[in-house]
């Protein structure tokens, strides 16, 4: 499991956003500097939570991005779910039911299945408000 710079940065964007809600609506441009991320970059992120409504969106004067969830409601599984993450330990294990031919006769499946059970259990138990401590 590796999770990729897509999953990171909106956990990142995510959290700078919880940390700064008194300041109204974001900027791409803030964000991006803030994190130091490419402008281009971030506005792809942002459009993705934006539709997972990880985040509220305006435009004109004054607009940008806040956050659209609670921080104690929003779990780090969603997020990295919504950006398309695979949170499963080998490769057998991204398609269901798993299509591996030696999936009934495997003698290591059940391991990989349980240690993919306790990485959405970690990531299921962390809120963006643990993040932001």
């Amino acid at each position: 499991m590796l999770v990729s710079t897509r999953g990171r940065y909106a956990l990142r964007f995510l959290v700078d956003l919880a940390r700064n809600r008194e300041s109204g609506y974001i900027t791409v441009h803030e964000l991006a500097e803030r994190q130091e991320v490419s402008k281009k970059y971030a506005e792809r992120l942002m459009a993705v939570l934006s539709r997972g409504k990880f985040v509220e969106t305006r435009h004109g004067a004054g607009g940008g991005y806040r956050l659209g969830v609670e921080p104690e409601e929003c779990r780090v599984s969603d997020v990295l779910a919504a950006m398309s993450e695979e949170l499963v330990p080998v490769e057998c294990m991204k398609c269901s039911p798993n299509t591996c031919p030696r999936a009934q006769v495997c003698p290591t499946l059940p391991m990989w299945k349980k240690l993919g059970g306790m990485i959405h259990d970690f990531f299921d138990g962390i809120t963006l408000a643990d993040l932001m401590k």
